[in-house]
């Protein structure tokens, strides 16, 4: 099984995005999603942001991954 990790853009230069995800900082590729912009959040999987997702989506993958841990 695969495990995709939510976030919110925090930036985004030259094909990169900085992600926050619950308050850890990283550099993820951004150039699977076109117009990604700081503020949007974004599915991230093996070192890539693969897809935009909502607010809400992230709120509900963090409450999984809590019952999870």
């Amino acid at each position: 099984m695969c495990v995709g990790l939510s976030a919110r853009v925090v930036k985004v230069k030259d094909g990169t995005a900085v992600i926050d995800a619950s308050g850890a900082r990283r550099e993820v590729s951004a150039e699977l999603i076109e117009n990604l912009n700081p503020g949007d959040y974004v599915m991230v999987h093996a070192g890539a942001a693969i897809a935009k997702i909502t607010s809400d989506d992230d709120e509900e993958s963090a409450v999984v991954m809590e019952k999870i841990q």
